[in-house]
């Protein structure tokens, strides 16, 4: 999860600019190293659309750059999980819609086979999974940026949630990678 150094995971009207302001190759690679960890994409249906229209395009793109070629094809080959309401069907590759029943669906693909789970973006469902104790790793790219307003990483919790420091991974940009085992405080 992108954020600023004061929480926010995008502007008020989900303005992302900050976030591209600071984005390096070297930032690229390692996000690269985690999704090659997963195998399972984990999305709201706003992100998903977005994501949707993006990443097969980018695999037809003949100029794409070549250091982005396994990145694109990890988006595209792995399988995407979808948490919605309302949509009804998914167009990109190795998409299912679920919608009802999060935290048993996400229990039940918590005990399958094979490798990680990842979240991209998709703060409503980040905020769900947060409010029900589901969130066993945050990764948070945080960027040095401060933007006053937007809509934040943790709103309010119903209950307190204690995070263990497990590395820290600094970019050449100022952004500091926190990775943090998370236990939920009842």
């Amino acid at each position: 999860m992108n954020v600023t150094l004061d929480g926010f995971m995008s502007g008020p009207n989900c303005e992302l600019d900050w976030h591209f302001k600071s984005w390096t190759a070297e930032m690229a690679e390692s996000l690269g190293e985690q999704l090659e960890k997963a195998d399972t994409i984990l999305l709201g249906r706003v992100t998903y659309l977005a994501m949707a229209k993006y990443w097969p395009a980018k695999a037809s793109n003949l100029s794409a750059a070549r250091e982005d070629l396994a990145f694109i094809d990890m988006m595209n080959r792995y399988n995407k999980v979808v948490f919605s309401k309302t949509l009804t069907r998914t167009e990109w590759n190795n998409s299912t819609v679920i919608k009802k029943n999060l935290a048993n669906e996400i229990s039940k693909l918590k005990q399958q086979s094979g490798k990680n789970l990842i979240i991209y973006g998709s703060g409503k469902l980040v905020s769900a999974l947060i409010n029900l104790g589901l969130i066993d790793e945050y990764q948070l790219w945080v960027h040095p940026i401060v933007i006053g307003k937007g809509k934040p990483l943790f709103k309010t919790l119903p209950h307190r949630q204690h995070l263990e420091l497990l590395k820290t991974k600094t970019f050449c940009s100022g952004v500091v990678l926190l990775f943090y085992k998370a236990e939920m405080i009842v």
